[in-house]
């Protein structure tokens, strides 16, 4: 299993920014029960790695380890 960084550091701030934004919508019962889904763009965020990332073989990390 790779479990490689793959999202770089904008990538990562707009995915925590969305995952939030989303997350607080969901709280405040704002717009549809589908806001629930921006728990996976703050994980992903949080945990530099995407999955659907690593299957394309997309990376826009710019650390070589």
């Amino acid at each position: 299993m790779d479990l490689k960084v793959n999202v770089g550091s904008i990538d990562k701030i707009a995915r925590i920014a969305v995952g939030i934004l989303l997350l607080v919508l969901a709280v405040m019962s704002i717009g549809t029960p589908w806001t629930w889904i921006g728990i996976v763009p703050l994980i992903t965020g949080l945990a530099g790695r995407c999955p659907a990332y690593s299957l394309f073989g997309i990376n826009t990390c710019n650390i070589k380890k």
